[in-house]
């Protein structure tokens, strides 16, 4: 690049760039270290709405062959700290000023911007409200991405997400789950996206337990008031794992690639009507099994609390129960949460005892409360009630709970039942 750059770059510093940017048909290229930058835009889907909402801007760097240059290696070519900052505000002019152009009113636009940049640059980044301005892109309509890595001063970083945000723009933390990512940034940035690294969803749709942990890293960011975009879909059992996972948006090649022809946006439209509709079909098959266990077990759970109702012992009311060879135990709570007497295990649930978690056999006297099973079986007596598979704390196994309440002596009783999520695991 042959302009002589400042030691430090004062913002807007729009005059420096504009004359950097060309206009090439209905679309703008930028100049920089003789490599020519162009605009790439992939689109992002909400399942849900079933349609784009936004598109992630890339840059695609390619030298005077007009042969592709990697984004790695273009962003190596800075030799200090205001033209890594010239570099990064030049991709964002140009993208902003290719986005702007495009018969979109509605649809986000999502930024990625460096914590290098941001934590070296001005808080109150003017240059960026200024570009706003210039081109007439109002700021809700962008989603500043801060790639997640390890930042020397992360009250700088917090200070200037919060600014985006007083822009008006709405702000993502990128590749969570990899590397330095964790909950502390989400807590520190309180950011509107979180994006999921691929290698989450790689490993969830591969194996069944990253499955669980991917499912559950979503329920928590939800509930931390973030709404979560999973990137890297490449096939279709990815893009199942996603839906199933509960995440709000995808994105990857398996709906489209990014594309430097942007005129061919509204031409991509991602078939989630299919997707959607089969994994309706498969969440039913998944589900009947749950269902099939209530209509099963109903009858002879009626009956074991029919005859614990009219002064049998537990072992007489639940003999039936613990010879089903799913049954791991059987239990009896009042109406407080408290277990009443010894748990009864069944021979398929004494060969699946671990001998590593005999600490925890013992559940005399326990407080179940906090368990929903409980709560629901107090709150709606005489119902048969069953949990999702989750993880028992007697064995450290999964099982599915089923909880009934019922009235003896005048007193709110509960009968619990433990399954196992897989029978073969007592083998």
């Amino acid at each position: 690049m042959s302009k002589t750059l400042p030691e430090k770059l004062s913002a807007p510093e729009l005059d420096l760039l504009s004359p950097m940017l060309n206009k090439e048909g209905d679309s703008w290229t930028a100049d920089f270290r003789g490599l020519t930058l162009r605009t790439a835009l992939q689109p992002i889907y909400s399942i849900s709405h079933k349609r784009i909402v936004g598109y992630e801007a890339l840059i695609r760097a390619f030298d005077n062959d007009n042969s592709a240059v990697l984004p790695l290696h273009l962003f190596e070519l800075p030799s200090s700290d205001a033209e890594n900052l010239l570099l990064d505000r030049l991709c964002r002019y140009l993208h902003i000023q290719n986005y702007s152009g495009i018969k979109d009113q509605l649809n986000w636009l999502f930024l990625n911007v460096s914590p290098r940049v941001v934590t070296s640059g001005s808080q109150a980044d003017s240059f960026f409200a200024q570009l706003l301005e210039k081109t007439s892109l109002p700021p809700h309509r962008i989603v500043m991405e801060i790639v997640e890595q390890p930042t020397d001063d992360a009250e700088r970083l917090k200070e200037t997400v919060a600014y985006y945000k007083k822009l008006g723009c709405l702000t993502a933390i990128d590749d969570f789950g990899a590397g330095h990512s964790n909950f502390e940034r989400i807590w520190n940035l309180s950011p509107d996206i979180v994006k999921l690294d691929r290698t989450l969803l790689t490993r969830a749709t591969e194996d069944h337990k990253a499955r669980q942990i991917l499912n559950g890293i979503v329920s928590l960011l939800h509930q931390s008031g973030c709404l979560v975009l999973l990137e890297g879909v490449e096939t279709r059992d990815q893009a199942m794992t996603a839906i199933d996972a509960g995440v709000d948006f995808v994105q990857g090649f398996f709906f489209r690639k990014p594309t430097i022809n942007l005129s061919q946006l509204s031409h991509t439209p991602a078939d989630l009507d299919k997707l959607l509709q089969e994994y309706k079909t498969r969440n039913q098959v998944t589900q009947d099994p749950t269902r099939q266990l209530v209509d099963f077990f109903r009858g002879i759970f009626q009956e074991a609390t029919s005859r614990l109702g009219g002064g049998s012992t537990m072992s007489q009311a639940c003999q039936e129960l613990l010879n089903h060879p799913a049954v791991s135990r059987c239990y009896m709570v009042d109406s407080k949460g408290i277990q009443i007497d010894d748990t009864l295990v069944s021979d398929t649930g004494v060969r699946s005892l671990d001998p590593r978690f005999r600490p925890l056999e013992s559940t005399t006297s326990a407080d179940w409360f906090r368990q929903q099973y409980l709560r629901q079986a107090l709150a709606q007596p005489e119902s048969l009630h069953v949990t999702a598979p989750y993880l028992c704390v007697t064995g450290a196994y999964m099982c599915v709970t089923l909880s009934r309440g019922y009235y003896q002596n005048g007193e709110l009783r509960v009968l619990c039942c433990d399954i196992l999520a897989n029978p073969s695991q007592s083998q």
